[in-house]
């Protein structure tokens, strides 16, 4: 595993964790790193300081140096406000995956229950949803896949 400090078009900056140094340049490829703020996939690698190990005292359970945090805790009120969405969405949503545009059609039609969905859908499929006046908004994460 490594980890790089990421910054995108917008500014943010945030780390993620990747397998390996190709598997990084792959998903960057496909568009598919994108920023933990603001979901912009125009992201690059930011420059980085080296990682020093703690001394030993410290490792053996004396207190971290306050700047750092557990990788999983939001590190800004951008972050925290993201992930809020992302609670109340996933709570009160159902996850209709790559169906979205299919469903989200059926709904506006009334051929489906009125409800919250939520789930994945091309740019082209998304635009023809809005031009169809369908009432849809880009989420700012990247769904869960969820998977069987």
């Amino acid at each position: 595993m490594i980890q790089y400090a990421l910054k995108c078009s917008e500014g943010h900056s945030f780390d993620s964790w990747f397998q390996s140094a190709e598997a990084y340049e792959k998903l960057s490829a496909a568009g598919l790193v994108s920023c933990a703020v603001c979901g912009g996939t125009d992201v690059e690698k930011a420059v980085m300081t080296p990682r020093v190990r703690p001394a030993r005292s410290e490792a053996q359970g004396e207190q971290r140096p306050c700047e750092e945090r557990p990788l999983t805790a939001p590190a800004s009120a951008a972050e925290q406000a993201v992930a809020e969405l992302r609670r109340k969405v996933e709570e009160n949503s159902d996850y209709v995956g790559k169906d979205f545009a299919t469903e989200a059609r059926k709904i506006h039609l009334g051929e489906a229950p009125d409800r919250a969905i939520y789930g994945e859908a091309k740019m082209d499929e998304a635009k023809a949803l809005i031009e169809e006046g369908v009432p849809v908004a880009p989420l700012p994460f990247l769904p869960n896949r969820k998977t069987n």
